[in-house]
């Protein structure tokens, strides 16, 4: 499939975005955009994508299922559009999730989640890119700290489950 462009920067896609696109939850807006603009995407999606493969429940009846529509949609990224965060990007992330966590009081079972969205961030901003997600709050937090309008967001109210 060759790439298209559209007018705006290139995406880079939170974990949320795939997650929605597995379970038809994904607004038909943001599926437009998708088809227009240049989507990019990072290790840190890659690995909270494959950490379900240890973290589910190998017994469970719906777990191969899930597995597989996972594997399907990581074997279906472009290695060409697949990046690392930098060294810097990671010390920099490390010090923004610091402050946020700090500021907003946030909940150490969480703390892991909010580095991972400030790598995610910051990675983009490195690179030029805007971060599509729906996670409006840890993201929020970072362009209020270090505004550079690198964040689109969306919600999934009013999504109708296809199928």
């Amino acid at each position: 499939m060759a790439e298209t462009t559209s007018q705006g920067p290139e995406l880079l896609l939170d974990t949320c975005v795939y997650i929605d696109a597995l379970e038809d939850r994904i607004p038909q807006s943001v599926v437009h955009l998708l088809e227009r603009r240049l989507s990019n995407h990072s290790g840190v999606a890659l690995a909270e994508l494959t950490h379900l493969f240890g973290r589910l429940d190998p017994w469970h009846s719906r777990t191969a299922t899930v597995l597989a529509e996972i594997a399907d949609t990581i074997a279906d990224i472009p290695e060409h559009r697949l990046n690392a965060p930098s060294i810097g990007v990671l010390g920099d992330a490390g010090i923004l999730a610091g402050i946020i966590a700090r500021l907003s009081d946030v909940d150490t079972a969480r703390e892991q989640a909010l580095l991972n969205d400030a790598i995610l961030y910051l990675q983009a901003v490195e690179n030029g890119h805007m971060v599509l997600t729906r996670n409006i709050q840890e993201f929020d937090y970072f362009d209020q700290l270090l505004p550079c309008n690198g964040v689109l967001f969306y919600s999934r109210h009013n999504v109708t489950r296809q199928g």
